[in-house]
């Protein structure tokens, strides 16, 4: 069939040249860009998935660099933390120094001279001390979240940094029993336990003497408890001579059988008991003293001092009054002092013989701002405040370390989670060159064989001529 008025072969080579050369086009844009997906036309759904794995890409690789700036603040604070330890190291040191026996009032006003200086540089490190506009040390820094996820909620929080303000520091939150009375002293062993809050902790079977409470006190194991016996002083007894024949005598002291020589001469007696007490002291524990109307007795280490079971030798109506002595057990007092963690609140009381009134978890303690080591009791004090600072300022930067590790996990975390969201998306959106260049080859065989056809197509009416001649 021969017509010029619709050339169906023109019209056919027509739409498939137009078709090879969207391909054509698609395909030089896909190896132009690098990409598969150019627009919502190319895979409308591998598009909408392509950008949801772009927004969490974007969000975790902001994630990270948020988690590397709270590990600047960290190592910040932390740097600044350690300072105010190694000015509290010194100032403890100056407060022992202070609290021996060869210093001088002067001596001691000079020490408290540069411990003031070192407060004032503590105070300042504290309210100086900042990262990016916001304070880290002056109690402020608190309940600070860090955004360490591409979505909302994906966060940690930092608690609070140690309030390094002269005036925070030294304090703490627990219970002290000062020159506390053990209550009858007795050599017999007996269940004693200690109660902080609702946990009651077993002593043992121990004996109601200072020092025994003292040493199970301090290997009990509770985190922030410490104890320490005072020393044990026994007062001269009135001396009375009623010997009538001198000759010997003896008596236990803390369980050591002493002999003695009784005269009829107070002043005698005395040297005498002196020279036995204090020959064995290595094994009583006890030292004695010749006060010119009896004999005292210390025992340095707090243990309880007994005199017992006197008995005569050969000397005739001898009594232990004849040496300035008294049987009986004498105790000591006794220093407890519990620091308990953040948060902490209820009662420490104690059961069994030594039983003193309970004590509430309070504030306590002497702020670093007021102590004044030109005495030796301020000394005294300012070692146990600057404990409880130093154990303060050493446990926030334990914390800060641990922080500045798990934000270093976060970091490695969320790495590897971006590297396989591109990878994934990569296998979406991204351009297989492989491929495309083969389809490149083919649209542009075809765009040359349409082309071809169409001017073919285009020359058929003339054949129409011929029947016309």
């Amino acid at each position: 069939m021969s017509m010029i008025n619709t050339n169906v072969m023109s019209l056919n080579s027509q739409r498939n040249l137009a078709t090879n050369n969207a391909s054509l086009g698609t395909t030089i844009q896909r190896l132009s860009s690098g990409l598969r997906i150019n627009s919502a036309k190319d895979d409308a759904a591998g598009l909408a998935i392509s950008e949801r794995f772009t927004t969490q890409i974007r969000g975790l690789n902001q994630a990270s660099r948020n988690a590397n700036d709270g590990i600047s603040l960290a190592q910040t604070a932390e740097g600044a933390l350690a300072e105010v330890g190694n000015n509290l190291q010194r100032i403890r040191e100056l407060a022992v120094q202070s609290a021996n026996a060869t210093n001088s009032a002067s001596d001691r006003q000079a020490l408290q001279s540069e411990v003031s200086q070192l407060v004032a540089e503590i105070d300042r490190v504290a309210t100086q001390t900042e990262f990016n506009g916001a304070k880290l040390l002056d109690g402020t820094f608190s309940a600070q979240q860090f955004q360490v996820g591409a979505n909302a909620g994906q966060t940690i929080t930092v608690s609070s940094v140690a309030n390094a303000r002269a005036s925070a520091l030294g304090q703490f939150t627990g219970a002290t029993f000062t020159n506390q009375s053990i209550g009858t002293a007795s050599d017999t062993p007996a269940a004693q336990s200690i109660t902080i809050g609702t946990t009651t902790t077993s002593l043992g079977t121990i004996a109601n003497d200072a020092k025994a409470i003292a040493n199970a006190l301090n290997a009990s194991g509770i985190a922030g408890l410490s104890a320490s016996a005072d020393a044990t002083s026994v007062a001269a007894a009135a001396q009375a001579v009623t010997t009538t024949t001198g000759g010997t005598a003896s008596f236990s002291l803390n369980g050591q059988q002493i002999s003695l020589n009784a005269t009829t001469n107070a002043s005698t007696n005395r040297s005498n008991a002196l020279a036995a007490i204090n020959a064995v002291s290595s094994t009583t524990g006890v030292v004695a003293t010749d006060t010119g109307s009896g004999i005292s007795m210390v025992a340095a280490d707090g243990r309880n001092v007994t005199v017992s079971g006197f008995a005569l030798g050969t000397a005739v109506g001898t009594t232990i009054a004849d040496f300035g002595m008294a049987a009986g057990t004498t105790g000591a007092t006794i220093d407890v002092t519990y620091r308990a963690p953040a948060g902490a609140s209820g009662n420490v009381s104690f059961t069994g013989a030594f039983a003193p009134a309970a004590k509430a978890l309070a504030a306590t303690g002497t702020a670093l701002s007021a102590i004044d080591i030109s005495t030796v009791g301020g000394a005294n004090t300012a070692i146990t405040s600057m404990d409880a600072a130093l154990e303060r300022i050493t446990s926030s930067r334990a914390d800060l370390g641990a922080i500045q590790n798990r934000f270093q996990s976060v970091i490695a975390n969320l790495n590897t989670t971006s590297e396989n969201l591109t990878a994934s998306r990569s296998r979406i959106r991204d351009t297989d060159f492989a491929k495309e260049t083969a389809e490149l080859t083919r649209t542009q065989i075809l765009t040359q064989a349409g082309t071809a056809m169409l001017a073919q197509a285009n020359q058929a009416p003339q054949g129409v001529l011929s029947l016309l001649r």
